[in-house]
């Protein structure tokens, strides 16, 4: 992920928590993908395996996008040192979204998780 791009991304991230669109943490995450509530989850590429396929699995049901971020950038971007972040549908959940989808292949915030289809 370029620098620019990064800091598109982390604004974004800060503005989705201060508008209060953002959930934290295992249970309000899975939560919110459950009820319907949830309309792209942000990982950490730093979280380990059985936490990958844990939330993968419940976004897959949940027909809910994840993306893979650069490890440490949601600690930048939120201030708090969690692995997932479920934003919930709006607008700045639709930007951040067209954002990560765009990033180039190969590219650090490679998203092969994200869902095509968005």
């Amino acid at each position: 992920m370029d620098d620019a791009l990064r800091k598109q991304v982390r604004g974004l991230m800060g503005l989705c928590v201060r508008s209060r669109q953002a959930v934290f943490g295992q249970d309000g995450c899975l939560k919110s993908i459950r009820g319907g509530q949830c309309g792209l989850l942000l990982l950490d590429s730093g979280a380990s395996a059985a936490t990958r396929e844990k939330y993968a699995g419940a976004c897959a049901r949940g027909k809910v996008p994840l993306a893979l971020l650069p490890r440490a950038l949601m600690g930048e971007a939120t201030g708090r040192s969690g692995v997932a972040m479920a934003l919930l549908p709006g607008s700045l959940c639709d930007r951040l979204r067209s954002l990560l989808s765009a990033s180039p292949p190969g590219d650090a915030a490679e998203n092969p998780d994200i869902d095509p289809s968005i």
